[in-house]
């Protein structure tokens, strides 16, 4: 695998991309908090980019099934880069409506990009090798958000807020010069069948999902995670008015990120000794287990051993699960497939945001997270039940069979 070089090209462009977002992420924060008084607004602001993403979701899985991969992920780059020049007009007018419009083909082109991308991985090392670059891709991915953030922070006192979106722009540029060089071979469709033109988006995707159950059982498990997720940073917030203590947050932050690059770099191995049945289910209770935990979230010690279990799990947790999907879904839904994962977790992230908002405010954050572990757990419990009853393996290649 690392004598692939599609590999490194993807490896190191979401590296230099995630720089960038991060980068973008903070400067928006900074922008918002000067011209922004209320936080209500600028959720609605946040939330009006990513409604255009899941708006546009559709459209970008059908092209991505129907066309060339490396196009649309060269394209969508471009149009990345692009929308950065109306942040520069933000700036310079003051005017948040600019704002809207960048969020708005940020988050379009990140429709587009990352269905491609998710569709051309398999295309471009073998089946066994999936679960170990899916690990690889999301550390860079964390890797890139902690450097980011830092840099982001120490470089928003040394220069403008201009300056710090130029860096991001010179990082999506430098993602499109590294998609222009991958080399995928599209010629014939993996599945050996044709995809139909005439294709009507995610209603196509629906019976197939249906029809192979450890599909529909992985993704609806894949929102176990996102009970956590969704509210991480209004958890951080409250654990560190728990403790009185502003150190805490770092601390949080820190273990969790290298607690998931650890848990990324590791599936390969664990992998190799367990299956992904056991893997899959592990770490799904495991989520739970971390969210009782902070049930104590008055001890740091606790709450910092929470973060880092849930780090760890999830760090397992997703490899195995996109490797579900691109090895059991066949390819020519893949494009479709992804964006609408895509699509479901940013709604479902906006709906647990709000949800841990309420619960916070109406039950307090110790109560909520004991709700929230018992209903992972429960969850967990229940899909394990269904998988014995009906003698599902996830290692049954259901995808062949439907094909053949």
């Amino acid at each position: 695998m690392w004598k692939n070089r599609n590999v490194w090209i993807i490896l190191t462009g979401e590296f230099v991309a995630g720089l960038g977002l991060w980068l973008g992420i903070i400067g928006n924060l900074e922008f918002m908090q000067e011209k922004v008084p209320s936080d209500f607004v600028k959720a609605l602001i946040l939330a009006g980019g990513l409604l255009a993403g899941v708006a546009i979701g559709p459209l970008a899985g059908r092209l991505t099934d129907q066309g060339s991969k490396k196009k649309i992920m060269l394209i969508s780059s471009v149009v990345r880069a692009l929308s950065v020049l109306f942040m520069f007009v933000a700036i310079e007018t003051g005017s948040v409506l600019w704002m809207v419009i960048f969020l708005v083909f940020l988050q379009g082109s990140a429709a587009f990009y990352f269905p491609a991308l998710q569709a051309a991985i398999p295309l471009i090392v073998k089946e066994r090798e999936l679960l170990a670059l899916n690990g690889i891709h999301m550390n860079v991915s964390t890797l890139s958000r902690v450097i980011g953030t830092a840099i982001a922070g120490i470089l928003l006192t040394l220069i403008s807020l201009r300056d710090v979106y130029a860096l991001s722009l010179v990082a999506y540029l430098l993602l499109a010069v590294a998609t222009w060089f991958l080399n995928i071979d599209e010629t014939v469709a993996p599945s050996g069948k044709k995809v139909d033109k005439s294709s009507g988006g995610f209603k196509d995707v629906f019976p197939i999902i249906k029809s192979i159950p450890v599909i529909f059982m992985t993704l609806v498990m894949t929102l176990i995670p996102l009970l956590f997720i969704g509210g991480f940073n209004l958890l951080v917030i409250n654990i560190s008015e728990l403790q009185d203590s502003t150190a805490i947050k770092g601390w949080i932050y820190t273990a969790e990120g290298i607690a998931f690059m650890a848990g990324a770099f590791l599936i390969k191995r664990i992998g190799e000794k367990f299956s992904v049945f056991s893997i899959l289910f592990t770490f799904s209770f495991l989520i739970g287990v971390a969210q009782l935990m902070l049930y104590f979230a008055d001890i740091p010690a606790v709450s910092i051993a929470a973060f880092v279990l849930f780090g760890f799990s999830v760090g397992c947790f997703f490899p195995t699960a996109v490797t579900i999907f691109q090895t059991r879904m066949p390819k020519d839904y893949h494009g479709r497939f992804f964006s609408f994962r895509n699509m479901l977790d940013r709604i479902v992230f906006q709906v647990v945001l709000l949800v841990t908002g309420f619960f916070l405010d109406l039950i307090g954050l110790q109560l909520m997270v004991v709700m929230f572990g018992i209903s992972s757990i429960l969850m967990t419990g229940a899909f394990l039940v269904y998988t014995r009853k009906h003698k599902l393996h996830i290692e049954t290649d259901e995808a062949e069979r439907l094909s053949s």
